[in-house]
């Protein structure tokens, strides 16, 4: 058996099996979240997680807050994912930095790629 490790996946090869290949995405990257709620930069903060995924799930629970602040009265809070991105394009600043160890540094990505992080990541939860 032979594994060859790639930067996002495993692919493993036998001589009496197929190729087997492991995605492993942005799953397992340590993630740094970095945002600024408003013009003021006593406002810049950072959010830290151990994986893409769980980052995503960061930027949702601070929105729910969000909401949850905004409207103490109601339980059952709802949005869907315009809102969400309209509380993402509302803040002064957000990006992401992804730990990539093939060379050992972080990353950078903007706030239009961590729109489209959450969105992957949500269709991924509802099924």
């Amino acid at each position: 058996m032979d594994c060859k490790l790639m930067s996002e996946s495993v692919e493993i090869r036998s001589s009496t099996t197929t190729i087997t290949t492991i995605d492993f995405g942005l799953a397992n990257r340590h993630t740094i979240i970095l945002m600024q709620t408003s013009p003021n930069r006593a406002t810049r903060t950072f959010m830290d997680f151990e994986s893409v995924a769980q980052a995503m799930d960061g930027i949702c629970a601070l929105y729910e807050r969000k909401l949850k602040e905004l409207n103490p009265a109601i339980r059952n809070l709802s949005y869907d994912i315009a809102d969400l991105y309209n509380f993402i394009d509302g803040l002064a600043d957000m990006s992401a930095l992804v730990y990539d160890s093939s060379i050992h540094a972080y990353l950078p990505h903007d706030r239009q790629w961590i729109k489209q992080k959450t969105l992957q990541h949500l269709r991924k939860l509802a099924h």
